[in-house]
């Protein structure tokens, strides 16, 4: 399991390890970015998944369809 840093928000570090999937091309573009395998993967709410992937669509890097999902915006 990911071992998060106590003084950091949750969602922000989980944004940063998926930053680093799209960057690295782990998430390739137009890949569906599961909310629920982020869930498992780090233990957290969906709330928590919500507001990591609300701060990746601010930035440009996800796009999110009602119904479909998330997936990784392109350049």
């Amino acid at each position: 399991m990911f071992e998060f840093d106590p003084t950091r928000p949750k969602w922000q570090q989980i944004a940063e390890v998926v930053r680093e999937r799209i960057a690295n091309g782990e998430y390739p573009v137009r890949g569906l970015i599961s909310e629920v395998k982020l869930e498992q993967e780090f233990g957290v709410s969906r709330v928590t998944v919500r507001k990591a992937t609300a701060a990746l669509r601010g930035e440009g890097l996800i796009t999110t369809t009602p119904g479909m999902g998330s997936f990784v915006a392109e350049p």
